[in-house]
């Protein structure tokens, strides 16, 4: 088993005791994601220390703020690290008002350039306003004007209407904890409706834990969970749904 998203940095407790009893799960390797900064320099490290672990770097578009030309050159100098194997995340967040549209977007913009120049996937965070789906439009959009070419994957999938969209373009779609909540139902059917070589499935630790942790901190070893209702929801086997996200990422990851 593999969890294709986690912030260990954020995580508690420390990251070698995450790590250890994500591996006594099962759980074999780990993307680690950059948010910001500070963030990014830490997945950097931490995959560094541990061959469980690899890492993202990308600016969280809640962390876009002041997103310039130094920053988009200091993410790029990261890049080249050779345990980076994705950009972001990186998107549109219009529930938050914490940072403007247009500073999203510029900062959107340049991690696709990024992600095109390095060949890498790019991970994709896209939230809307409540009862709104002008985030996930607008997010469409760009990467189908911008991303050409590009390995995308739209993290915590959460845009069901949308599934069938994402599968015509090649895109990965990753389901985390939300996906097992009992309201979840509409969410299930996009797991089971993703084709088999786009599926995911992540921690996004340590926030959405699955339904029997609701209420605490996630951590990577709890992506079992997840996997196991996204292959009830499919109608096969957890071991056939482990095959297969261990296959799809190795591929975009390179691990």
């Amino acid at each position: 088993m593999v969890d294709t998203h986690a912030h260990l940095s954020v995580c508690k407790p420390a990251t070698a005791e995450l790590i250890a009893a994500a591996r006594e799960a099962g759980v074999e390797r780990i993307l680690e994601i950059g948010m910001g900064e500070d963030s990014n320099r830490q997945a950097i490290a931490t995959a560094e220390s541990d061959d469980a672990v690899f890492a993202a770097v990308g600016h969280h578009p809640n962390s876009a703020t002041g997103f310039d030309d130094a920053a988009a050159e200091d993410l790029a100098r990261l890049a080249a690290a050779p345990v980076v194997r994705a950009i972001g995340e990186t998107g549109l967040d219009y529930y938050r008002d914490s940072t403007s549209h247009s500073e999203q977007r510029r900062a959107f913009a340049a991690q696709i350039e990024l992600a095109v120049a390095r060949a890498l996937p790019l991970v994709i965070h896209v939230r809307d306003a409540e009862g709104s789906a002008e985030a996930v439009d607008e997010v469409f959009e760009t990467l189908d004007s911008r991303a050409e070419g590009v390995a995308v994957i739209l993290h915590c999938f959460s845009a069901p209407h949308r599934v069938h969209d994402a599968a015509e373009r090649g895109w990965h779609c990753s389901f985390a904890g939300n996906v097992t909540y009992p309201r979840s139902r509409e969410l299930r059917a996009a797991a089971a409706a993703v084709p088999e070589n786009l599926l995911l499935v992540e921690t996004d630790s340590p926030f959405l834990s699955p339904q029997s942790r609701r209420g605490r901190p996630n951590q990577p070893a709890h992506v079992v969970e997840t996997a196991r209702v996204v292959a009830e929801a499919r109608g096969i086997s957890l071991e056939e749904v482990e095959q297969g996200v261990e296959r799809n990422a190795r591929r975009l990851f390179g691990w």
